[in-house]
């Protein structure tokens, strides 16, 4: 009996069996890296104080693509020269443009998307200010939807309780193993 052993009188393998659960373990493992490292960025961000926002628009293109992802920083009104990307609230959204002249006096910026022909019809009054554009991620806003939804957030907590089964699972196995 090569690598077999009798045991409470079943046969057993003494060296076999190790690989089914180790996949289990690094599988579950790599679904909940996977996981972390979906949800790290945004966590991370808001941790250091910026708001994340999708770009749903073409606006700023091709600067800020479609479907990218900005990181905004709180600023005062009065530090935003001109040139600089903001985000500003209007009729319940919110809108990253270009600063095209920022009126102290008025309290108010003028601003123009960067694929816009003329400057934005109204001014952005002070008190609408989100921030100023610190980082922006093409492609990444698609991911961010996706996972911040409703039914994304269900899926990325069904993907990590699969990740954790896997690990849960592997232990069994060589529990039983022995």
């Amino acid at each position: 009996m090569n690598n077999e052993t009798w045991q409470n009188g079943r046969k057993s393998r003494n060296k076999g069996g190790k690989l089914v659960p180790a996949l289990c373990n690094i599988a579950g493992t790599l679904i909940l890296v996977a996981v972390i490292v979906f949800c790290l960025p945004v966590t991370l961000a808001k941790l250091c104080g910026y708001e994340v926002y999708n770009v749903v628009s073409g606006s700023m293109e091709p600067d800020i693509p479609v479907g990218s992802v900005i990181f905004v920083e709180p600023v005062e009104a009065g530090t935003v020269d001109e040139g600089d990307v903001i985000a500003f609230r209007s009729e319940g959204s919110v809108i990253a443009h270009r600063v095209v002249r920022n009126r102290v006096v008025e309290g108010e910026f003028v601003t123009k998307g960067d694929a816009n022909q003329e400057e934005d019809m109204n001014p952005v009054n002070y008190r609408e200010l989100v921030g100023k554009v610190g980082r922006c991620y093409p492609v990444m806003g698609h991911l961010l939807f996706l996972y911040t939804s409703g039914v994304g957030k269900a899926y990325m907590l069904c993907f990590a309780a699969c990740g954790a089964m896997l690990n849960i699972l592997a232990g069994r196995l060589r529990e039983n193993r022995q």
